[in-house]
């Protein structure tokens, strides 16, 4: 019998939202929907063709499989019958079919990054590619480290641990100089202790199995001219540990990201509030045995299982307001993440998560993203683009920008909504344009009432150019663009059209 991959969504590659392109979505038939393909999996009916056996597959075998009414795909060396998932592919048919008879995942990474393939075509597995991957068997011994860096990766950090009678201190020695607690990712479950850094787009994770319990609570710091982590942990009894425990499952190893999975932490949904008709802001509660801090412009993956089907989607946290943080930054032990979302009542997703109670439990993903705070350094003009809840990258970026870049002369959002009673967080905004000279914010309905006196219509050539007047001819831009993916798509394609380089736009996918 052949392992069927267990590691939940999203895949080991996901990748930060951004994207200077996408894919579009094609209207399914009726009876095509998310909905209607989990009730066919899980009918009994059989998918591969197999009558439920698993084999391994070699590359001649899975070359034959390449047409619409039998085809079949390999995504990180297992193979699927996509036969019948073809007419519920939200992409169509066709792009489903450029991977027909063929190792489909590098196309997968690019345009599907955060699909859960492994548990949506589970009914579809046919089997394993019969090349066995290069993956090593066993833990390593802590003197050496699994890297599968490249000449251009980093050099491969390095641990130590010392002891008190009360006190555990583990130190990262990462070599790196931009280190900070964005950095560092620490969870405690159990004794399963997890440290994973985060070092430009590698990983360097500590796992281990500690020798002896451990309080819920720990200290993190960093010192980062040397590029040093301190993890303070203390210890539930007051005794002399012989060894910090036993390694875990890649512990002390170095990877590419994309390579190292994600992880999920369960975190406590604390409360929820209105914020427009169809908006709530969502704040979770972190464990106390987790060290989480996400980055600027990056997202996680919040997870439900719907009528046993794992279903993942990436949110973008924001602040609890607005205007609070401008105010007090917040902690380095801040506690809360909290999430703008949008509930459609039609759909799969939100009304599920709207439905849970406080207290009730979500799973949270490390931080993902390629977006880099360093885009803020040195930006004079800041353009926002977003429509709807595309706002929500928007509010981290737009407070940094704010309060730590020196250089900047103005920051201008330009916000697309359909009517005013969708606009997040219109009030704030207001005020905050009105208190800081340096903050514009436009709003552009779709759908406006006829009291209506503002912009209107949809992102255009005639509403761009007015609004992407620069400071000066030469200050240094950055643009940030957010919305579903016709509005990302055609104002990447205008901005180009009006000479901003490539290095000067950031687009998020909503």
């Amino acid at each position: 019998m052949l392992n069927v991959p267990s590691q939940s969504f999203p895949a080991p590659s996901s990748q930060q939202r951004a994207a200077s392109g996408g894919r579009s979505k094609v209207p399914l038939k009726q009876g095509r929907s998310l909905m209607d393909w989990i009730r066919l999996s899980k009918s009994g009916k059989d998918l591969t063709g197999l009558k439920g056996r698993l084999i391994e597959v070699t590359e001649e075998e899975l070359k034959k499989h390449n047409k619409k009414d039998d085809c079949w795909i390999c995504i990180r060396g297992f193979v699927y019958n996509v036969t019948s998932y073809m007419e519920f592919h939200p992409g169509g048919e066709d792009e489903l079919m450029r991977a027909a008879g063929s190792d489909g995942t590098d196309l997968f990474d690019q345009v599907h990054r955060w699909v859960n393939y492994e548990s949506m075509l589970k009914e579809c597995l046919v089997g394993r590619m019969a090349v066995k991957p290069a993956i090593p068997k066993g833990l390593l011994p802590r003197s050496q480290v699994t890297d599968t860096t490249t000449k251009e990766g980093p050099s491969s950090p390095s641990y130590d641990w010392f002891q008190t009678d009360s006190l555990v201190t583990i130190v990262i020695y990462t070599k790196q100089k931009d280190i900070n607690l964005d950095s560092i990712i620490v969870d405690h479950q159990n004794d399963s202790f997890r440290a994973e850094t985060i070092i430009k787009d590698y990983s360097y994770l500590i796992h281990v199995g500690l020798s002896h319990e451990i309080q819920e609570d720990f200290s993190v710091r960093i010192v980062e001219n040397v590029g040093k982590i301190e993890i303070v942990l203390k210890k539930r009894e007051n005794m002399s540990w012989k060894c910090l425990g036993h390694p875990l499952e890649k512990h002390n190893s170095l990877l590419p990201k994309k390579d190292r999975g994600s992880y999920y932490r369960q975190c406590q949904l604390i409360s929820k509030e209105d914020i427009t008709h169809d908006t709530k802001l969502f704040c979770l509660m972190l464990p106390p045995s987790t060290h989480l801090q996400v980055p600027i412009g990056q997202h996680v993956y919040l997870k439900l299982t719907i009528t046993g089907t794992e279903i993942v989607k990436p949110y973008t946290p924001v602040f609890d307001s607005l205007l609070s943080e401008f105010k007090e930054p917040v902690l380095p032990n801040n506690k809360y993440i909290y999430f703008l979302i949008k509930i459609y009542p039609a759909g799969l997703f939100t009304p599920e998560l709207d439905h849970l109670q406080i207290g009730d439990f979500v799973p949270v993903s490390s931080p993902e993203g390629n977006f880099k705070i360093s885009k803020l350094q040195e930006v004079e003009d800041l353009f926002l683009l977003a429509a709807g809840t595309g706002f929500t990258p928007m509010v981290k970026i737009l407070n940094c920008a704010l309060i730590n870049t020196p250089s900047l002369r103005k920051v201008k959002l330009m916000f697309f909504n359909k009517t005013e009673d969708d606009i997040i967080w219109r009030s704030q905004l207001e005020k905050l344009a009105f208190e800081d000279k340096r903050f514009d914010v436009e709003f552009v309905l779709s759908a406006p009432s006829s009291e209506w006196n503002g912009k209107q219509g949809h992102i255009s050539p005639a509403l761009l150019s007015e609004f992407l007047k620069r400071s000066s001819e030469k200050s240094k831009v950055l643009l940030c663009i957010c919305g579903p993916m016709p509005f990302t798509e055609q104002g990447i394609r205008l901005l180009h059209d009006l000479n901003f380089s490539k290095d000067e736009i950031h687009s998020f996918t909503a």
